[in-house]
């Protein structure tokens, strides 16, 4: 599903993403990683880790963050900033879910990178 409401665009359902899991859409030549929590919330990074550009899509969801596959960075999905120690962030997209349709604004807020 790809349909345009105003700035808001259609990715798809939640129940496309599994729990404590992720799906990545396209956004020109950029991959947005769609998170969803195991409380079913929903967030969209840039499906890239700060640190060393590993895919945040496959890492592991937890406490409202991320975990990098490659180096272990731990990355708040609100926020896109990376915690504890290391710093740096990747953008974060807002998230809007009606009807269990999960919409997209994929103007990222550079605030956060």
């Amino acid at each position: 599903m790809n349909a345009m409401t105003g700035r808001w665009v259609a990715v798809g359902s939640i129940d496309d993403i599994p729990r404590r899991g992720a799906r990545c859409v396209m956004n020109g030549d950029m991959a947005v990683a769609v998170f969803r929590t195991a409380d079913d919330r929903i967030f969209a990074l840039e499906d890239r880790c700060p640190h060393r550009g590993g895919p945040l899509s496959q890492g592991i969801v937890h406490d409202g963050c991320v975990t990098c596959p490659l180096h272990n960075w731990v990355i708040s999905l609100e926020s896109g900033r990376a915690q504890g120690a290391d710093e740096g962030a990747t953008p974060a997209f807002p998230v809007r879910l009606q009807d269990r349709v999960i919409y997209l604004d994929l103007t990222p807020d550079l605030a956060t990178a």
